[in-house]
């Protein structure tokens, strides 16, 4: 019977405790409270032994650890450095750091002369099986390189496109009146694309500190457009020997104009020549089976 009054007594108080609790709650320190839950449930697993861990934490992601070093082993020196310059003209892509790549040639390496392996087994045999296998770690050992030139090659395609725009938007801005750092910063906040992202990292850079010439001498060393790079050398140029900024601007922009032009046309030129091949092995043969067919036909029939 105590039992029983305490638990209706206890039933009877929870509205009375959760009406005081909503009401005198602090939100601040709710938001605390929120954030130290968040950082308890990330880094627990971590920080106490005794917490049980997932099957990724305890296999998968020592063994990539290790296959990572195989990468790391088989790099020459100065990898590091090759890959962080593919990546900066890649964009660096989000969550793919250096090391990460190396690591990722090392589990490409493993991954694919397995999996080539046992291809070349299933389908050629024994004797076929390991050097299919070399081919598939070759390939998986070069895959990350070959996937950040191809993404750092249509980036600065890219570049090299919006690149006269963005000299007409900044000659605009200096010549109405704003200052390299405002027209920069226009173009930031009105662009698209990866050169407006560059302009951005350009500006971060010489707000925390960094002279404009040495962050416009790091978009050069970033890029591998040679309209780009002139562009740096003569802003550098303007700015060391004073030249004003608004006529260097518009030469560069009525240079870029032409040379859009030029490009233009070279990339039509050159259609005749890309088309010829197709046109030779794919077209030619199609058309002489539909318009000779007939005619073979007729006179195999004909002779036998």
């Amino acid at each position: 019977m105590v039992l029983l009054l305490v638990g209706i007594g206890a039933i009877a108080l929870l509205p009375v405790a959760a009406a005081v609790a909503l009401v005198g709650r602090d939100p601040r320190r709710a938001g605390v409270a929120v954030t130290l839950s968040h950082l308890e449930a990330r880094y627990a697993p971590a920080l106490d032994p005794s917490v049980p861990r997932s099957f990724g934490e305890r296999v998968v992601m020592p063994l990539l650890r290790r296959f990572g070093g195989v990468g790391r082993a088989l790099s020459p020196q100065g990898t590091l450095a090759r890959i962080q310059r593919q990546l900066d003209r890649a964009g660096n892509p989000t969550g793919w750091p250096a090391e990460r790549v190396v690591a990722a040639k090392g589990v490409g390496l493993l991954v694919g002369a397995a999996l080539a392996g046992l291809c070349g087994l299933v389908v050629a045999g024994l004797g076929v099986a390991p050097l299919v296998a070399v081919v598939g770690a070759v390939i998986g050992f070069f895959g990350p390189d070959l996937a950040i030139y191809n993404v750092g090659v249509k980036r600065q395609e890219q570049l090299r496109r919006t690149l006269p725009d963005v000299l007409d938007t900044l000659t605009v801005c200096v010549e109405a009146g704003q200052g390299f750092d405002a027209a920069l910063a226009q173009v930031v906040r009105n662009g698209r694309g990866p050169l407006a992202g560059e302009m951005s990292r350009v500006l971060q850079e010489m707000r925390i500190g960094r002279s404009r010439v040495e962050a416009l001498r790091a978009l050069a060393g970033r890029t591998t457009v040679p309209e780009l790079r002139g562009f740096a050398t003569a802003v550098i140029q303007a700015s060391e020997l004073g030249v004003p900024v608004a006529q260097v601007l518009r030469e560069q922009a009525r240079e870029m104009r032409v040379k859009r032009r030029q490009w233009a046309e070279e990339k039509a030129q050159k259609i005749p020549i890309k088309i010829l091949f197709p046109t030779l092995f794919c077209l030619f043969p199609a058309l002489f089976i539909v318009v000779l067919g007939p005619g073979v036909i007729k006179i195999i029939a004909a002779f036998s």
